[in-house]
């Protein structure tokens, strides 16, 4: 029983990653048709409020603490980092580059996550041993593939016709200097999601342990991050004909993207970070890029470049390194206080045993 709940986060992760390499592909299609970012935010976040309101109100309703003001601005923050301007950021990135390169982006989450967590004690780092060297050397690593991602695109890895055509028209229509830039904007976009999503793992920590309903904070959470998706896309854009849905493939797209991606998939992330704190959970960040890929190349024709493949697999290294490293460290941690509980025993005094007696002429 124990073995198989220690198995449970890992299987959580793997699960909630497939379900947010499923959504990507779906985002990228209904944006490639024109539906608006900020209205797609909007929705899926209203569908998981709508989803997970009933589920925490009436599961959680005699484990549920107090709700005070500052849990409540703590998950209007969290609504923030985590959900309307993260995917803001990635959905437009994923406008100007592809779902693939977006994936690869995410690499670089599990270590900025690490160093953003060892400022607030969520991490320590014993430079002396090699535990603390691997998770150092593991973070150089990490940052070195993502400017090696970031910086260099290089040739197209695989091919297709249907990709080729497509390129050729939009080539016509559009300078080279003008694609340059689209990817660099591109670039920039997913840089700032990424550090927005790398930052939401230690703010959602320290929710989980005043707040440890996952149901009802992931409906808040949604709640808020809906109101704040709603007034940008308001204020960014006017035209009302964006918020009426074109196809089938769009209300498909935003029920499933809200049920799965900001409803299932925050509610496993929440449960995991307060069972295995912020880094484990960001540490499966590259599973999505993986799982992506299967569905991305072949179906959506996407063209994978040398310096994502290059990149992603030098982020993927640093970052095991690094999960290596704090692996060591917890065994080290549980030896110690092994050790200091056996030594803490041997030293304790021995109290004599007193023998009484009772004597044949007493009353």
């Amino acid at each position: 029983m124990k073995s198989c709940n220690e198995w449970k986060p890992l299987i959580a992760m793997i699960a909630v990653e497939f379900g947010f390499a499923t959504v990507n592909i779906f985002l990228k299609k209904v944006l490639e048709e024109g539906m608006n970012d900020l209205v797609f935010i909007t929705c899926r976040l209203l569908v998981a409020t709508i989803l997970l309101a009933p589920i925490g109100y009436f599961w959680e309703r005699n484990s549920r603490p107090k709700l005070t003001l500052r849990i409540l601005f703590c998950l209007f923050f969290s609504a923030i980092v985590g959900t309307s301007l993260t995917q803001y950021f990635f959905l437009l990135g994923i406008q100007y580059t592809s779902a693939t390169f977006a994936c690869a982006f995410i690499n670089m989450v599990p270590v900025i996550t690490f160093v953003i967590a060892l400022p607030f004690g969520l991490e320590t780092v014993d430079i002396k041993g090699i535990s603390g060297k691997a998770k150092v050397v593991g973070t150089l690593v990490c940052i070195g593939g993502a400017m090696l991602l970031t910086l260099y695109k290089g040739m197209p890895l695989f091919d297709h016709s249907y990709s080729q055509a497509e390129t050729a028209i939009n080539v016509m229509h559009m300078h080279p200097t003008r694609k340059t830039e689209r990817w660099t904007f591109g670039t920039i976009a997913l840089t700032v999601g990424t550090l927005l999503w790398a930052s939401w793992f230690p703010i959602q920590s320290y929710i989980g342990k005043r707040y440890p309903c996952k149901y009802s904070s992931t409906a808040i959470l949604s709640l808020f991050g809906a109101i704040q998706a709603a007034i940008l896309c308001l204020a960014t854009n006017r035209n009302h004909s964006a918020w009426s849905f074109k196809g089938k493939i769009e209300i498909i797209s935003v029920l499933y993207a809200g049920i799965v991606g900001s409803g299932l998939c925050y509610v496993g992330l929440t449960w995991c970070v307060k069972k295995k704190g912020p880094v484990f959970t960001a540490a499966f960040s590259p599973l999505v890029q993986i799982m992506a890929a299967m569905f991305d190349i072949p179906l959506l024709h996407e063209r994978l470049h040398i310096g994502s493949l290059l990149g992603s697999i030098t982020v993927i290294i640093g970052l095991y390194i690094l999960l290596w490293g704090k692996n060591k460290e917890m065994q080290n941690c549980v030896s110690k206080v092994t050790q200091e509980a056996e030594d803490i025993k041997e030293q304790e005094p021995q109290l004599p045993v007193i023998t009484v007696s009772a004597a044949a002429d007493c009353p």
